[in-house]
């Protein structure tokens, strides 16, 4: 147990605050581990370091049009100086803000440079992620242990199909069937419609480079079934006010699906402004007794108990929380025998990105403003090593009117208000989301003398770009270029934004599965090898980042891994 001077023990009993269940984090990975360990009949506790959310309630954006925003979206420079990282979040307005922290909520030391973004919330960054959710293919999980640059996942892509397909069913995922290898297919509702130069892009790519360019599967309810609406959503409206909160629920959150259901089993207690301190250990019993939990506003401490524990804070407070849980039997971190806990750490690579402009076209538009990209699976490295650097990339792509040019002079007279309504030619855009390696150099550590206003030590971050990851950056914007040339594009421009990790809000790893206890965290059944009634389940658990977005990944992994806890505490294994 960690030094109890750090907080004040204000327990109000073990019987009163025992659970079947502890799950840390509301977020993606949380809502549905407590989903499913609700509906399997244990009682469960979620606990959540930020305030509490009620869908539509707290959404104070979600129907404002720009005029009737103080600053029409954007922040005054006052507030960006204030809050330096943050604002460089993908997403993150004026109109977004309430579900970013603050600069200053919660700090951390930067070894080397990177942003790590956060949303301290019940549904945390469930409710302004990106929603996209193609599936791996078991390519992405033999790639790291065929080309040497990982170890071998302790699961592939059978073990993990159907729960793909448990969660894609429940969160509602669109998308079309295409049967492409590299990108597996779903349970899908219907897809959005390319419109006539995304459509143009599919052609030339298919014909000229045996590639594909489809809609995106993204989680937008296109088209509801009835367990969504039992779940009290609606169909998307093509908004795009997504990161807003959507009063329909046509996105996938925690806060309109999973907690709500799991709350109507009545076995779901919600615990908001709950900072989790640490979890504690049983050295008689040897398996994890309970969670330390610091209120948000008074810093008293409460110890609440469990026969399991799922930590999905998030993978970085993940991390934190299992480095912060010492005992005398683990000194250096909970299930920490091989003194890997918060080693290779990884993330995605999203430095590449490049736009051009076509011709024609100018007959034709397009409805609504669908909430989705376009997508190019990944091409690289897939059978073969055929470049000179490892892993894959995949390319979101979108096509778009631009603002038709005027000479007129801006903002004056009725002329320039009619030039504003005639679109002007298309354009189209790609970006990479490139998967990175795994390395020891690459981790968080805790700070040995600082810590937060709870008297948690401050996490210490060191994680920075290779090699492999300016050859894969360069070929992007080399394959990029040459697919929109040989579609006819013009005027394009490639960029190498050369932005710190943590930017593309995918960190991974320093808790990563395997099949050995020396050089992995957890098992296949993502228990710590040391501590098997602890489970993690977000982004620490992930063996390698793969080129695909994580999340649904995460919420098949959470419901599988839930399903296997129940039944061993049936078992009486735990």
């Amino acid at each position: 147990m960690s030094d109890s001077s750090l907080v004040n023990i204000n327990s109000k009993g073990r019987q009163a605050n025992t659970y079947d269940a502890i799950v840390i984090g509301s977020g993606i990975s949380g809502g549905w581990a407590a989903k499913e360990l609700c509906e399997l009949g244990l009682s469960t506790l979620v606990l959540e370091r930020g305030r509490n959310i009620e869908h539509i309630k707290d959404y104070p954006t979600y129907n404002l049009n720009p005029w009737e925003l103080p600053h029409r979206g954007y922040y005054p420079l006052a507030d960006t100086n204030n809050n330096p990282l943050i604002s460089r979040a993908a997403g993150y307005a004026e109109d977004t803000a309430h579900f970013f922290i603050k600069d200053e909520d919660h700090p951390y030391i930067q070894e080397k440079p990177f942003d790590w973004i956060r949303g301290y919330q019940v549904g945390g960054k469930s409710l302004t992620w990106g929603r996209s959710c193609q599936r791996w293919s078991d390519w992405d999980f033999t790639a790291p242990e065929r080309y040497g640059y990982g170890i071998a996942w302790p699961i592939g892509y059978s073990d993990i199909a159907p729960w793909y397909s448990h969660a894609e069913k429940f969160a509602g995922v669109c998308g079309s069937v295409e049967n492409i290898e590299s990108m597996p297919d779903g349970e899908f509702l219907p897809g959005y419609e390319l419109n006539c130069v995304e459509q143009h892009l599919r052609s030339t790519l298919k014909e000229k480079f045996n590639r594909h360019y489809i809609t995106g599967r993204w989680a937008q309810l296109t088209e509801p079934t009835a367990l969504h609406k039992q779940q009290g959503r609606g169909q998307c409206q093509n908004r795009n006010l997504c990161m807003r909160g959507c009063p329909f629920g046509g996105y996938f959150s925690s806060v309109t699906s999973t907690l709500p259901w799991a709350k109507q089993t009545n076995n779901l207690t919600l615990k908001p402004d709950s900072v989790v301190h640490s979890i504690l250990y049983d050295e008689q019993l040897q398996k994890a007794a309970g969670v330390r939990v610091i209120d948000a506003h008074t810093k008293k401490a409460t110890e609440y108990f469990a026969r399991i524990i799922f930590v999905n804070a998030s993978a970085l407070n993940t991390n934190l929380i299992l480095l912060n849980s010492t005992s005398n039997r683990f000194p250096s971190g909970l299930g920490n025998d091989s003194g890997l806990l918060g080693k290779y750490i990884a993330f995605h690579n999203y430095r590449g990105s490049m736009g051009g402009s076509f011709d024609g076209f100018t007959d034709k538009y397009y409805k609504a403003r669908k909430p989705a990209e376009c997508v190019i699976p990944n091409f690289r490295n897939l059978k073969t090593l055929d470049t000179d650097f490892v892993g894959g990339y995949t390319i979101f792509s979108g096509a778009y009117r631009q603002r038709l040019d005027t000479d007129l002079p801006d903002g004056i007279g009725a002329a320039y208000k009619d030039a504003l309504q005639e679109p002007g030619p298309w354009g189209a855009y790609m970006y990479m989301q490139g998967e990175t390696i795994p390395k020891l150099s690459n981790h968080v550590r805790l700070s040995s003398n600082a810590t937060d206003k709870y008297g948690i030590p401050l996490l210490i971050t060191s994680v920075d770009y290779d090699d492999n990851d300016d050859r894969m950056v360069a070929d992007f914007l080399e394959q990029g270029e040459t697919m929109l040339k040989a579609a006819g594009a013009k005027d394009i421009t490639t960029y190498d934004s050369k932005q710190p990790p943590g930017l593309d809000i995918h960190e991974m790893g320093g808790v990563r599965m395997g099949n050995d206890s020396a050089t992995s965290l957890l098992n296949a059944n993502n228990q710590l090898h040391q501590c098997k009634n602890v489970f993690v389940t977000d982004g620490a658990c992930m063996t390698s980042t793969g080129n695909q977005s994580p999340s649904i990944l995460y919420m098949a992994l959470t419901a599988r891994a839930a399903h296997f806890a129940a039944d061993e505490l049936k078992k009486q294994n735990l």
